[in-house]
């Protein structure tokens, strides 16, 4: 690492408004370490009370200036690696996820061994390890985005499986700098996140930062060695399917000069959908705060077409 950024610097908003913690220059290959934290999963197990957690949930180390982004170009975040601590958490939140209902009121926590077999789930269930960032963003042009729920335009609280080492996450940058955050480490997770957590755990994320210019942006994409991934953000599950494929369609035609009757027949035989993450697309309800209104889908372009 060129540079390392300690969970001292943790933040519980995406915005512009805190003071970058460094600046670098987009393209040196300079590599930043993000270390994260996750200490209200310690004192859930330790007092089983939300009420006495007194950590923020889901922080998020930043932010990073990068020199020359502008609003209406694109930060390209590549991660190289991510190290983890020899445990990590599963937790059932009340009111949190799909299975919030079957789990009921009382807090559930459980400490995850993990070593190079992978994470030890249970007695006899060992599963390999696949290194995620569950939080990643920038900053919103005014104001601050949460870092738990919903899911922005600029990132935030995505819990898409594919952004680990090796891929590149695109983000709209809406402020000078762009001001990039990154938390919430994943040992593995299934995609959805049906449990609104996933193997959670304190590590260590090592990025490079690059900036595309004019690459005006409604939502992120990633991309990885075989595969575009468009994200749809929208309320409801319809819009965001429609809003994720319509990106997809515009980079095959408006980026790569299809056209537009090849772009619908390539679309229908190859981009596969799912179900993103858990956060939705609005803020939730105040007397529900992790339920989510909408819904985050992705979207894949396989690169055998390009």
């Amino acid at each position: 690492m060129d540079h390392f950024l300690s969970k001292a610097h943790g933040r519980t908003s995406f915005s512009a408004e805190h003071e970058p913690v460094l600046r670098v220059r987009p393209g040196t290959g300079e590599v930043i370490g993000f270390e994260t934290n996750d200490a209200e999963y310690e004192e859930m197990d330790r007092f089983k009370d939300l009420d006495k957690v007194t950590t923020p949930f889901n922080p998020v180390t930043g932010p990073v200036h990068v020199e020359g982004a502008q609003p209406g170009d694109a930060l390209a975040v590549t991660v190289h690696g991510i190290d983890f601590k020899e445990y990590g958490w599963s937790v059932s939140i009340p009111g949190s996820g799909a299975l919030t209902d079957v789990m009921g009121e009382e807090i559930f926590t459980r400490k995850i061994p993990i070593d190079e077999a992978g994470a030890h789930l249970t007695d006899t269930h060992v599963v390999p390890l696949a290194p995620m960032i569950g939080c990643i963003g920038t900053a919103p042009a005014t104001g601050g985005n949460d870092t738990v729920m919903p899911s922005y335009a600029e990132g935030g609280n995505i819990d898409i499986t594919d952004v680990g080492p090796g891929s590149t996450v695109y983000l709209p940058v809406r402020v000078e700098g762009a001001y990039l955050f990154v938390g919430d480490l994943h040992a593995v997770m299934a995609q959805g996140e049906s449990t609104f957590v996933a193997i959670e755990t304190e590590g260590v994320a090592k990025v490079s930062v690059d900036v595309v210019k004019d690459l005006p942006l409604r939502a992120p994409r990633i991309e990885t060695a075989t595969e575009w991934i468009f994200v749809g953000i929208g309320d409801t599950v319809q819009e965001s399917i429609k809003r994720g494929y319509e990106d997809a369609f515009c980079f095959l035609t408006q980026e790569h000069g299809f056209s537009k009757e090849d772009t619908y027949v390539l679309m229908s035989a190859t981009v596969h959908s799912q179900l993103g993450g858990p956060t939705g697309s609005q803020d939730p309800d105040p007397l529900h705060p992790f339920q989510a209104i909408g819904s985050v889908t992705i979207h894949r372009v396989p690169k055998s077409i390009l």
